[in-house]
């Protein structure tokens, strides 16, 4: 007997012998109205098909035909690898016996070809304008290749019998109860069941008793066919048990009783009976395992044929009447470990029944809104990687079904959209058939991705997602069937065109990411990092994808390392890429202070390390150079001292893993930092922190900043402009992690005239309470005193001048520093303009060259000489003398006499003077106290009377009760001299009594 043609309605597992003592009774007129299907339905056909015992001779052997659309060898779906050979021979009698049962195959028409030609022949006919285009069926037909297949009959009529009668059916009834309440021994009783069972099916269309019985049990039958299977020999066929398990489930199913879906204990039964036949062995291993275990008269191999085409039929009776797709959810979701197994037999058994679903579904496809058709897109990429299958067998049984899948497709999406969608639909139709006609359609049934190109254009986000997810998943066993190449260019092909459609990609990047570690083929690592590319490149990724990639362990291991370093980026792209990694850095910079680093700082740091390492994104990395250098010094100066229990590192990311010690934020930002000057050529400013020591003052506490300036000077002293562009705007901000540092990015790339807009920031700064960045920005001040504007530099010489007798000695001295500076760059047409503020500073720099502080008195007497140049004074050499005023008052005689000539307004001079009298330093203090004693001398006492002396004599009182000696005798003498000036009489007072004396009385 030949084997059975796959693919044309052949029914042999459904074709029982007349031996058995049940009727056999074909469905008949209901007798109630509304109640089942039509006498003519189709479902009733194949009913009257499963029952016949007509025996029909076999056809020819088809060709593999494109053109005819017969190229697909018709199977039942065995092991054909092991055994297409010897069932050729064995079989090729036109008559068989297998038991005592004839083998009964009904004939399918010729019409039934299951033809998968797409060769559009018709297209030509259908070529207009898309507006034009009207979406029917007939279009999908003309895109597919293939004409929607009728429903009519496709058998031989067969000769119908009456209905069981009322005696029958109670006999049935009874028979199957004893079997609920007692036990099944022999396998005749068995079978008896079974059959008793399917034929009791046949009669709920018009028997309430029947239906009202079945429907009452439905878990007593469930719970009798999963002991049937499960007592089965297992990874055997000596008897025909499970094929009658399948034609009685499939009887039930036409009838609307549906045992394997609804319920755990169903589903569990579906699982069970499909593991039953999937995992049998191989043909060839079955009829060996007959040769040395005989069991029975059953011819095994004919036997699997028949179980297996029952199986099959006995899924496709689940998507009938299922407008839906509800139930095809279920099949698939019971498939899909089978159409991923590593065992070729168990492959080609899930692919054939998979195929044959598909076609049965493709025919009969009569769907209704909502659609609940889950898994579409995971459906369509486990279709088409199997069309890659190196097993012949499977690769074409997967292109049998992937056409009918695409035909399901087409009217699938035909009544998901809606009308405002329209347009959309008829473009992807007319792109749709563009593809396929580019095609040779052999070529296109075996290539993955080629198939992609054309389902891409139908399916939604989310199909899209399970695509790339199942392709991925594919990746997972290296010993899976599709060859990790293929499945590498299919997951680029989909991405590639349809890069913007995705909704799930987090999802996605955390299986490419866990799946980096199996793949070992350099060519398909490659692929799969340039499927990363391709969403990394998109702003609408970016950030996702970035903000995923560093949520992962640091360091990052050498799978994740290789995908940072060999990115493939377009050079468009590369800048933006690179930019918004470092946002991610400055943000962490930018947020308050937490207790704990963020995590992302760490994690971007290593990526930013990865990267230059890789050098792919060389372009990019100088041209944000000023940016990079400024927040990964930032990042250092953020991370000393830190360990990476300082780090709020989420929960779950290490598990067990346990960390070295060795690992801290501080060693990330370092490398980053090297390797960021490497790469951009810096080689001689490598050098010169390598010499001096740089890193290692970059990495303490309290050189770190000495680094920072050793690294300037280095940029300085090689490239003067990118110093000034980087640097001195960096310096003062490096341990400020706020908003300032946006804009001090701003200023990276700004001349020198955008760089002076910047310094009143800079000034800002000198308010400081934290002496480091005060110092530093004197330091880049002093830089860039010569650029500023007028507004600028007098409003900077005010903020000095507060600083004068700062508390902390640098700041006092380099604040005079710059000051000095200031009044030497003032120009000469602004000088009218800071004389008086010069003139204020005269007094402070004159006492605070008495300072205990042998550097700042000495910076005292320098600035003091700049400023009496600006005035054009030539100041006493006394000025400059080193020893303290009270133990030489010549020389502070002297001093005091050069500026009682000089100055004028002497009453606000000395007022000045006395408010030093309240210093904290005692030789300050001290300088004051005598400097008002000698310039009293020098006073107009008229004047000084005026304005009265009590303000100066309470200052002076207070002093008395100093405890320092040295400073009650120059207090005291000085306010002797004060109550001696106001003793003295007034000259004016004197001159009048003259003259009153003088006129007549």
């Amino acid at each position: 007997m030949p084997l059975p043609h796959r693919g044309r309605g052949s029914r042999v597992a459904g074709s029982r012998v007349a031996s058995t003592s049940l009727p056999r009774a074909t469905a008949h007129s209901p007798r109630r109205a509304g109640r089942g299907a039509p006498s003519s339905s189709h479902a009733q056909r194949l009913t009257r098909r499963r029952h016949s015992s007509e025996q029909v001779p076999p056809g020819p052997e088809p060709q593999a035909d494109f053109r005819s659309g017969k190229w697909l060898q018709e199977r039942a779906g065995g092991d054909a690898r092991d055994s297409r050979q010897a069932a050729r021979a064995e079989m090729g009698s036109r008559h068989r016996i297998c038991s005592q049962e004839e083998v009964v195959i009904p004939c399918a028409s010729d019409n039934d070809s299951g033809s998968v030609d797409l060769q559009l022949s018709n297209l030509e006919n259908i070529k207009k304008d898309p507006s034009s285009l009207e979406l029917t069926d007939s279009d999908i037909s003309d895109i597919a290749g293939l004409s929607r297949e009728s429903l009519t009959e496709s058998f031989r009529h067969l000769t119908q019998k009456g209905p069981l009668s009322e005696a029958v059916a109670e006999r049935l009834i009874q028979s199957i109860q004893e079997v609920f309440d007692g036990e099944l021994q022999s396998e005749l009783e068995k079978l008896t069941f079974l059959r008793s069972l399917s034929s009791l099916s046949r009669t709920l269309p018009y028997d309430e008793t029947t239906e009202s019985f079945i429907h009452s049990h439905i878990a007593d039958i469930v719970r009798i066919l999963n002991m049937l299977v499960e007592e089965e020999p297992v990874h055997s066929l000596f008897s025909s048990m499970h094929r009658e398990v399948f034609v009685t489930i499939t009887d039930l199913s036409y009838q609307d009783v549906h045992l394997l879906f609804g319920s755990e204990d169903r589903a569990d039964l579906f699982s069970l009976i499909t593991k039953s036949i999937i995992t049998l062995p191989s043909v060839t291993a079955l009829i060996q395992l007959q040769e040395i275990m005989p069991s029975g008269p059953y011819n095994t191999e004919c036997l699997y044929r028949q179980t297996f085409q029952a199986f099959s039929e006995m899924l496709q009776s689940f998507v009938v009447k299922d407008p839906h797709l509800e139930n095809l959810d279920t099949i698939f979701k019971q498939m899909d470990p089978w159409l991923q197994s590593t065992k070729d037999h168990e492959r080609a058994r899930a692919t054939a029944s998979m195929a044959q679903v598909l076609k049965c579904l493709s025919r009969h496809l009569s769907l209704k809104l909502p659609l609940r058709f889950q898994k579409l897109g995971h459906l369509v990429a486990l279709m088409a990687l199997l069309c890659g299958d190196p097993v012949k067998d499977v690769a074409e049984e997967a292109a049998e079904g992937t056409h009918y899948l695409l035909h399901i497709t087409l009217r699938l999406k035909c009544i998901s959209y809606d009308k405002k969608n329209h347009p959309s639909l008829r473009r992807a139709m007319k792109k749709c058939r563009e593809l396929l006609e580019l095609y040779n359609i052999k070529r296109f049934y075996s290539c993955p991705f080629k198939i992609a190109q054309v389902f891409e254009v139908f399916l939604n986000s989310n199909e899209l997602c399970q695509f790339v997810m199942t392709t991925l998943d594919s990746l997972e066993n290296l010993k899976h069937p599709c060859t990790q190449q293929s499945a590498g260019e299919l997951l680029v092909t989909l991405v590639k065109n349809a890069e913007s459609r995705f909704e799930k990609v987090p999802e996605i990047m955390g299986v490419i990411c866990a799946r980096l570690s199996i793949i070992s083929q350099p060519r398909v690592r490659q692929q799969i990092i340039n499927t990363v590319s391709l969403f990394i490149s998109r702003p609408k990724y970016t950030d996702i994808v970035i903000s995923h990639l560093l949520c992962h362990p640091v360091p990052y291991d050498r799978h994740l390392a290789e995908l940072w370093r060999t990115l493939e980026v377009e050079l468009s792209s590369t800048t933006w890429i690179l930019w918004r990694l470092l946002r991610k850095l400055q943000k962490c910079h930018n947020a308050p202070t937490q207790e704990k680093m963020a995590y992302v700082a760490v994690a971007a740091t290593d990526a930013l390390y990865e990267v230059f390492v890789g050098n792919r994104l060389q372009a990019a990395t100088f041209r944000l150079f000023p940016q990079l250098l400024m927040t990964l010094l930032i990042q250092i100066h953020h991370s000393v001292g830190l360990t990476m229990s300082d780090v709020a590192i989420p929960s779950g990311l290490y598990a067990e893993q346990e960390m070295s010690s060795e690992v801290t934020p501080l060693c990330f930002a370092m490398q980053a930092t090297k390797t960021l000057l490497l790469r951009t050529l810096c080689w001689q400013e490598f050098n010169i922190m390598e010499k001096n020591k740089g890193w290692t003052l970059l990495e303490g506490k309290e050189c770190h900043l000495q680094g920072v300036s050793l690294l300037a000077n280095a940029l300085l002293e090689r490239n003067h402009l990118l110093a000034h562009k980087v640097m001195y705007l960096l310096v003062p901000l490096l341990n400020r992690g706020n908003d300032k540092h946006k804009l001090t990015s701003a200023g990276f790339f700004v001349e020198r005239e955008g760089i002076k807009s910047l310094l009143p920031c800079i000034v800002d700064l000198l308010r400081e309470t934290d002496e480091k960045i005060v110092l530093l920005a004197i330091q880049i001040l002093l830089q860039l005193v010569e650029t500023m504007d007028f507004t600028t530099l007098t409003a900077m010489m005010k903020t000095l001048f507060s600083l004068f007798g700062d508390v902390r000695p640098d700041v006092h001295r380099f604040s005079m520093t710059l000051f000095g500076a200031s009044v030497k760059s003032v120009k000469y047409t602004d000088k009218k303009g800071v004389e008086n503020q010069v003139l204020d500073s005269l007094v402070p720099l004159l006492l605070y060259s008495q300072d205990e502080n042998d550097a700042v008195a000495e910076e005292s007497r320098q600035v003091l000489r700049i400023c009496a140049q600006f005035l054009k004074w030539k100041l006493p050499q006394e000025v400059y003398c080193k020893d303290p005023w009270y133990i030489s008052p010549s020389e502070a005689g002297a001093v005091c006499t050069f500026f009682g000539k000089k100055c004028q307004g002497k009453v606000n001079l000395l007022a000045q003077t006395l408010t030093f009298s309240k210093n904290a330093k005692l030789p300050i203090r001290r300088a004051a106290v005598l400097f008002v004693g000698l310039l009293l001398k020098h006073m107009d006492h008229s004047e000084l009377k005026m304005k009265g002396t009590d303000w100066i004599k309470n200052d002076l009182r207070d002093l008395l009760s100093d405890p320092e000696p040295s400073l009650r005798i120059i207090a005291s003498r000085a306010l002797f001299r004060v109550h001696k000036i106001g003793a003295e009489p007034d000259p004016r007072q004197s001159g009048l009594r003259t003259l009153m004396g003088c006129l007549p009385t």
